[in-house]
């Protein structure tokens, strides 16, 4: 079973790397621009078919290790 985990920064948290990223379009003429903010994208594959067990098993995993959830938030998808 295929899976992403989809981690962002929370609103208002300041995102000094997504500022760097904005500018450096901006430098390279990419227009239309107004804002960046970057993230972190997991893909898992996981065995077993029970959707349920594995989105709780994923949630379990990102709020011990793959987002600092006091500053970050986290999507879980099973995709299959």
């Amino acid at each position: 079973m295929k899976a992403r985990v989809t981690v962002t920064l929370k609103a208002g948290i300041l995102d000094p790397q997504g500022k760097a990223i904005e500018g450096a379009l901006k430098s390279l003429g990419v227009d239309g621009v107004a804002s960046v903010r970057q993230g972190k994208v997991f893909d898992i594959e996981l065995s077993g078919s029970d959707k349920a067990k594995a989105e709780a098993t994923l949630k379990a995993a990102a709020d011990k290790l793959l987002a600092n959830t006091v500053i970050e938030n986290y999507r879980v998808e099973v995709l299959s």
